[in-house]
């Protein structure tokens, strides 16, 4: 997979086979392991509007049938909270964010 240059789109298969079409905007380091921050494309305006904008965070492995770079889930909550919080700080420098109560 390598290293996505930001805003660049990339497609990706859900467990059912569906393909989804993402933005790529950062790759974090954390703890000798690299992550992906990925946010939904919508090409419907309205699903624009009603989408929630939540970011996807995917951890970067290595296949280890291949060897090739493959996204994967966090399944450990305590990674996934503190990935979470570094993609957060990074976003935080290059975007205006507002948590939902700020709204």
């Amino acid at each position: 997979m390598g290293k996505e240059p930001e805003g660049q789109l990339i497609s990706l298969l859900d467990e059912e086979g569906h393909e989804h079409e993402f933005e790529h905007l950062a790759t974090v380091e954390y703890q000798d392991s690299s992550y992906v921050g990925l946010l939904p494309v919508n090409e419907e305006p309205e699903q624009m509007l009603e989408g929630d904008g939540e970011l996807v965070v995917l951890k970067i492995v290595a296949d280890e049938e291949t060897g090739e770079d493959v996204l994967v889930s966090i399944e450990d909550e305590e990674e996934f909270r503190a990935v979470s919080q570094e993609f957060e700080k990074l976003l935080e420098e290059e975007y205006e964010i507002h948590e939902d109560d700020e709204l």
